[in-house]
């Protein structure tokens, strides 16, 4: 009977030690970088601000859409578009960070899918009848959308009277300020979030599992290098995967002059990030990164660091981007093999990050690569 009793309760006694084990003591980090201080320096320093610039942006296209659809005129007409172009630009420092509301919101796809549905639009201003929260209007909104109704209606005396004299002057006019309005909300509705209780689970969350705050960020990160900027933005119009030109499918379709503006202010973004640069003179770097992550864990290849080989093809990519006319429209019409080459250069710092980079920080990649990569 005592024998019994002994045995039963050493079962017990390994079951609760059993039950006691962390399930997720394999998810904290293995190594000593402070994930931590890594996290605080994105969030408060390059994501909030980043957000909070571009919804400052948003609120002056806000006021300078209100005057245009009061008044079109020549300069009310020259000042929405400056301003769209100045919102556009600040975009592209925050469009990785598809992560918590963002993600929710499917944040860049409502602001940043082209080309934009010309016909599409036009059949809402003529119906007089729209509905932007719908996900079948996604390639008719956001900056893509704008640039049609500021750049894609003929010249500037034609663009005029479409807010004037056409029959459908009125819905012409509520159609622009309702994606303004929309693309101001959402932004708000991301720093909300942020501002309220999100950032402290944000920063607090150094998991190195797949549900990790560093995990999440670093694919967002990765996700948006390699299918929104280098595929986007020059791999499809350079026929990368359909064999042919698409010149059609260039960021800022109407307003050819800036797509080169954009890939610029993208990838500069992307290389601040890695550095963990802030989004401003006013939010300097802590000094935590993706760069001194690689360089705390001594990850050479090849024998160099691995950090100084992605910023060195950085700035290989940004050469390369220097060559191209600011019409990626006539670039991929006229002289393609410029686009390529810029893709090729592009896609070397896919392998340095995607494969390099992450095998080295431990994180798996969480996202379906169907192109070839």
């Amino acid at each position: 009977m005592k024998k019994n009793i002994i045995y039963v309760l050493f079962c017990f006694l390994a079951f609760v030690s059993a039950c006691g084990v962390d399930d997720n003591s394999d998810s904290q980090p293995t190594d000593s970088y402070d994930r931590g201080a890594l996290l605080l320096n994105w969030a408060d320093n390059i994501i909030i601000p980043g957000y909070a610039n571009l919804s400052q942006k948003l609120n002056v296209l806000e006021i300078a859409s209100e005057d245009f659809t009061q008044v079109p005129a020549v300069e009310s007409l020259e000042v929405i578009r400056n301003t769209w172009l100045e919102a556009y630009k600040a975009f592209q420092k925050i469009s990785m960070f598809e992560i918590g509301r963002a993600e929710t919101l499917n944040y860049r796809n409502r602001l940043n899918v082209y080309p934009t549905n010309a016909q599409e639009i036009d059949g809402y201003i003529s119906s007089n009848t729209w509905n932007l929260e719908l996900p079948s209007t996604i390639d008719s909104q956001g900056f893509p959308a704008i640039d049609y109704l500021l750049y894609g209606l003929g010249t500037d005396q034609e663009t005029l009277d479409k807010y004037t004299t056409d029959e459908n002057a009125s819905s012409y006019k509520m159609y622009l300020l309702d994606l303004v309005t929309t693309m101001q909300t959402l932004t708000n509705e991301v720093i909300f979030d942020w501002q309220n209780g999100y950032r402290e689970t944000y920063i607090t969350n150094i998991s190195s599992s797949a549900s990790g705050a560093v995990d999440q960020t670093v694919n967002a990160f990765m996700y948006y290098y390699e299918k929104a900027l280098r595929a986007g933005k020059v791999g499809i119009p350079a026929g990368v995967f359909s064999g042919s030109t698409l010149p059609q499918n260039v960021e800022s379709y109407y307003n050819q002059f800036v797509s080169k503006l954009l890939l610029t202010q993208a990838l500069s973004a992307t290389v601040g990030f890695f550095n963990g640069e802030g989004a401003t003179a006013d939010f300097p770097s802590n000094g935590f990164s993706l760069n001194s992550y690689l360089n705390a864990l001594n990850t050479v290849k090849n024998g160099s660091d691995l950090s100084s080989l992605i910023n060195d093809q950085f700035q290989v990519a940004f050469s390369k981007i220097e060559l191209l006319d600011d019409n990626f429209t006539e670039q991929v019409t006229n002289d393609n093999i410029k686009m390529l080459e810029t893709y090729d250069e592009l896609q070397r710092n896919v392998i340095l990050m995607k494969v390099d980079m992450l095998q080295a920080l431990s994180i798996d990649v969480n996202y379906i690569d169907a192109d070839g990569d």
